[in-house]
């Protein structure tokens, strides 16, 4: 039974697509049966492992209203990796939701029916907070937070953190944090190592070991249509992800019996003031 994991940050620019397609590639490089979930409308994950988004005839938008089941939808690439893709019809569906049953849980329950087929299911949510974010959430088992190493994104984070609880309260109370992981990394910033600290001092053992460097070949990479660790195997960038997806499946051990659900827990108690203290204008 495939694992869910929402790749979410309300604020954009933070490399969120850019870890979902990389990540999702080097998690399949590893073994893994893999599939990818294109949540936002700009279809930039369905771009990113090859796919035109002209092409897309059956995608996330049939899924969510009903049309199509989720096996008519995915689509098998040369990377390993499968993928439900998204066009701007996706942006319309916000609105098309919203008197349909069970609005907030379609995704969901579209995505049982081939969770069984996988060991790991991605989902790429939009950088905002709307109903298809909402189903990205309520869909998943946990949530990996990408964030660049700058003052805003730690703003940014605050709000996350404050959207999280509430999902978690009202639709989905297993809801968990994979883990945060920095982008755009380059130790040679003083703000870069304070944001890193502040991070740390909440998230704690959350926090990801590998962090993701600033490259060319990482930024250049989508518009050939191909994952990092294809497009430049050995580069600094393909190395970093595949060190990434090594420490995620380690993390979760998908070879043993799967635990029993338990209610999500964003970081204990008292590392909470850190954050806190970020949100009142303390960098």
């Amino acid at each position: 039974m495939a694992k869910i994991v929402a790749i979410a940050n309300q604020k954009g620019g933070v490399g969120k697509t850019t870890t979902a397609v990389n990540l999702s590639s080097c998690v399949a490089a590893l073994g893994k049966k893999t599939l990818i979930v294109d949540l936002d409308p700009q279809g930039n994950t369905t771009t990113g492992y090859g796919i035109p988004k002209r092409s897309v005839d059956v995608g996330t938008y049939e899924l969510l209203i009903g049309e199509a089941e989720a096996k008519d939808a995915i689509r098998e690439t040369e990377f390993r990796t499968d993928v439900i893709g998204s066009n701007t019809r996706l942006a319309g569906a916000g609105l098309e939701m919203i008197d349909l049953p069970g609005r907030e849980s379609r995704l969901r329950k579209a995505l049982a029916s081939v969770q069984k087929d996988y060991d790991f299911i991605f989902v790429d949510c939009p950088p905002s907070l709307d109903l298809l974010t909402l189903n990205g959430l309520c869909a998943c088992d946990s949530v990996l937070i990408p964030i660049q190493c700058e003052y805003y994104a730690l703003e940014g984070l605050s709000e996350l953190i404050s959207t999280l609880k509430t999902i978690r309260k009202k639709y989905n109370p297993y809801l968990d944090i994979e883990g945060v992981v920095f982008t755009m990394f380059s130790g040679r910033f003083n703000l870069t190592l304070q944001v890193v600290d502040q991070v740390k001092k909440y998230f704690g053992t959350k926090v990801y070991k590998t962090t993701i460097p600033r490259t060319i070949r990482i930024s250049e990479a989508p518009s050939y249509g191909q994952p990092i660790n294809f497009y430049e195997p050995k580069g600094k960038g393909s190395e970093a992800y595949m060190d990434l997806a090594i420490e995620f499946v380690k993390n979760n051990r998908p070879h043993e019996p799967a635990r029993r659900r338990t209610k999500g827990n964003s970081a204990p108690a008292e590392q909470k003031s850190a954050l806190e203290q970020v949100k009142q204008g303390e960098a």
